[in-house]
Parts: structure tokens; C-alpha cells; sequence
């Protein structure tokens, strides 16, 4: 087994890409998993559960043809911005400018997420209204603009990464915190993003990854599934993304939803309105994890010759069952183990011993594998 540091690598180097604070971010872990890719030599990559779009960015830079996947709206808003665009980031530059000179309004984000300094009325906010204000009055001149879609979508992404920017929360919008942070007290300022201007046919979908696969074959699959959590008594919405960051779906839809609970989450993010496959707790008739089954159904529906499969020591999948699913797929070629505790990356020969290491907390493993 070969170990050498994760992060601090002077020569690893790799394209810049932009997101937001995110939970299921892969943005330290880009250099290995573009390492990987790159070793079997493909032309055309699926990112099948795309996020924040940061691997999405990293591989179109590179010069590969990206499939770029999520069922989340505001995933859909930056593969869009990020993997579509015609033009430079200079071509931006009016439509930004514009949209940074409007004066602040009272709006929906502002009646809902907005706080003062000193009265709270018994709720935590997310934002001051100050900046929810400016996001109202942007919000609204983004409909009224004759946008294309991909416009309008570096619009609404830049709005998304300029309220991110000055947030109060621990980097979701599933609990906010109780004092003001530090960067809630910095003024909204919306930045060009830096849009990769197309070489090649990328596509971005908003799907169910099943739905996707059936349709797509490329050279390679990239799935980072989000992973739920192992721990029997926590309720699954606790940790689905839908949960996490339902205010990105509002700004991305601005639909003015109904509300519910302390933080005013969307009604269609409840528990029993957007479940995930792949975030569920329990075990189906055949008394194996739901999660199990689809990781199993998934690495055998996909359409490509390799897979790049990206999982974590604390989702519900043990490592033995990871161990057999991934038996049944085809041949793994290459493991990286990522131990955040140590900060190092532990690269693998196949065997069972890893299993024995796999359910020690914040551990990440990539498996390469060509399928059968």
C-alpha cells in the first residue's frame, strides 16, 4: 500500500472550478479522482450525480465530453451555467453589472429569510435584510430580463454563490445559527462565474440517475451517490440534500412555496415528498439495504466500459456489501482510501483485507472498475 499526503501535494495540479459550501463537495478530492479518469483514457464521462457541477467543470476543462446529471434544479442551473455557455465570461459582464446596480426591495426571500440585527421575533435567519433585499430585487429583474436560458442561468448562479457568500448558517439551510456570522455582515456582491465556453457537445440533465443511464453510454461513469447515513435512529430527511439546500430550489424555481417548520423549508422537501434511493435507512423485502440494492442496480444498468464509483464510511452501505456488489459488476483496477482524520490517500491492491479498515469514520473510497 502506498501513502503520501492528500492535500499539500505541490504537483498535483488541476483545473480551478467554482460551487458553494456544499456537504457532499468533492473538491479536495479532485486531483485523485481526475488521476483515475484519466488513466483509462476516455473520451466521453457521465457525472451522474453532479451537485455543485465542480467535477462536471474540472473534466470539461480538461476536454472531455461531459454528460453532467442531478435530479436538483439548482444543479441543473449551474451544469447549464458552467458546461453550455457560447461565450467567454467577459460576454457576462453587462447583464452582472446591471444586476449589481438595482436597489434593494422587500420580496419573498426577504419576508421569509430575512433578519435585523437586533429583533429576531423568536426565529433564526439566514441572511440579513440588507442582502436578502438585493436578492429580492435581482430575483425579480432575472424574470423580467428576455434572458436565453443559459443567461439566465449565470445569473441565477451568481446570485446563489453571492448569497452563499454572506450566509449565517453551517452550510445548509437546514438549521441557522443563533448569532450572526462573521461573513452575514459583508454586503451581496454578484461575480461573473467563470463559464468554460464549449469545444465539444456537453449535455446537462435534470433526472432520476436511472432515467439517465438507460439513455446514456459513455466511456466512463462517474457516480458520487449521496450517502444517508448509518445511524438507525436518525429520520432520512435529516441529511437529504432536498433538505439541505431547499432555499437553492426556491431561488432556482421562484416559486414562492409553502413553508413549513423553524426554518421555513419547502413543503415538497418533507420527508414523505422527496425520498432518495440512495439516502434511504431501511431494508427492503429481501432484507438487504434499500441503498445496497441500488448501488448494485445502478453499477449493472450503466452504459459504459468503466466505472468511477465514489462512497464514504458513514453512509448505510457496509463495506462487505460494497465488497460483493462491486464483485458482481466486473473487475476493479484501482482503490484510493481517503483518510480525512490523517489527511493522507492510501492507494490499494484488491483484496478483502480493506474491509477489515473501510468502517472507521471519515474514510472516502474510489473504486475504478471495468465492467464485465
Amino acid at each position: 500500500m502506498a501513502t503520501l499526503p492528500l492535500f499539500d501535494d505541490p504537483s498535483v495540479r488541476y483545473p480551478e472550478t467554482e460551487g458553494i459550501k456544499y456537504a457532499g463537495s468533492k473538491l479536495r478530492l479532485l486531483p485523485y479522482i481526475l488521476d483515475l479518469i484519466s488513466s483509462v483514457k476516455p473520451r466521453t464521462v457521465l457525472d451522474g450525480f453532479s451537485g455543485t457541477t465542480r467535477v462536471s467543470q474540472a473534466l470539461a476543462q480538461m476536454g472531455y465530453c461531459v454528460t453532467c446529471n442531478d435530479i436538483s434544479v439548482w444543479s441543473r442551473f449551474f451544469g447549464t451555467c458552467y458546461l453550455l455557455s457560447d461565450h467567454r465570461t467577459s460576454y457576462y459582464e453587462q447583464l452582472i453589472a446591471h444586476l449589481n446596480g438595482l436597489e434593494g426591495k422587500d420580496g419573498w426571500i426577504t419576508e421569509h429569510y430575512g433578519g435585523d440585527l437586533t429583533t429576531s421575533n423568536g426565529l433564526k435567519h439566514p441572511w440579513q435584510k440588507r442582502n436578502t433585499r438585493k436578492a429580492d430585487a435581482i430575483r425579480d429583474e432575472i424574470e423580467l430580463l428576455h434572458l436565453s436560458e443559459v443567461e439566465r442561468s449565470v445569473a441565477i448562479t451568481s446570485l446563489i454563490r453571492a448569497l452563499d457568500e454572506v450566509d449565517s448558517t453551517l452550510g445548509h439551510y437546514a438549521s441557522y445559527l443563533k448569532d450572526w456570522s462573521p461573513r452575514s455582515h459583508k454586503p451581496i456582491v454578484l461575480r461573473i462565474p467563470k463559464v468554460i465556453p464549449r469545444k465539444t457537445d456537453h449535455a446537462v440533465y435534470q433526472r432520476d440517475i436511472f432515467e439517465t443511464i438507460a439513455g446514456t453510454e459513455t466511456d466512463l461513469a462517474y457516480f458520487d451517490p449521496p450517502y444517508g447515513s448509518s445511524n438507525e435512529k436518525m429520520p432520512p430527511s435529516r441529511i437529504r440534500y432536498a433538505a439541505y439546500y431547499h432555499l437553492w430550489t426556491s431561488i432556482c424555481l421562484n416559486d414562492n412555496p409553502s413553508l413549513f417548520g423553524k426554518v421555513r423549508r419547502r413543503a415538497d422537501s418533507r420527508d414523505n415528498v422527496a425520498p432518495s434511493l440512495f439516502e434511504e435507512f431501511r431494508r427492503g423485502e429481501s432484507g438487504r439495504f434499500i441503498v445496497v440494492e441500488a448501488i448494485e442496480r445502478l453499477l449493472r444498468e450503466t452504459r459504459a466500459k468503466h466505472i468511477l464509483l465514489s462512497y464514504s464510511s458513514g453512509g448505510r452501505a457496509t463495506a462487505d456489501e460494497l465488497n460483493n456488489v462491486i464483485r458482481k459488476t466486473g473487475k476493479l483496477l484501482k482503490m484510493v482510501e481517503v483518510d480525512y482524520k490523517k489527511n493522507v490517500m492510501a492507494e490499494m491492491r484488491w483484496t478483502n483485507e480493506w474491509t477489515r479498515e473501510a468502517e472507521i469514520p471519515n474514510r472516502e473510497f474510489l473504486f475504478l472498475i471495468e465492467k464485465k
